[in-house]
């Protein structure tokens, strides 16, 4: 029992820090996106506070976006299979 509960804190702390990693990148490559965008093709009236504001909404609407909400999977993913690895193990 003290095993298997070592495996999960450690399991979990190690799934913790990917997905904090995998949010910081994600978030940073939507940002980088997004200022490519604008530097591609930035409004005639454009102003750095217009540009900062723009790249600010497209941030908030990547805060709503299905990508966002994958990232989450780091956690299932590993915990649903060691579940069935478990249960094959012991009761199958």
């Amino acid at each position: 029992m003290i095993a298997f509960l070592r495996l999960a804190v450690f399991g979990l702390v190690g799934l913790t820090v990917l997905y904090v990693l995998l949010s910081i990148y994600s978030r940073s490559l939507r940002r980088e996106g997004l200022e490519k965008e604008w530097d591609a093709n930035p409004p005639a009236d454009a102003t750095p506070e217009a540009r900062d504001a723009w790249i600010e909404e497209g941030m908030a609407a990547y805060q709503k976006s299905l990508r966002r909400k994958l990232i989450w999977l780091v956690y299932v993913i590993p915990v649903v299979v060691i579940g069935v690895l478990l249960y094959l193990v012991n009761y199958a």
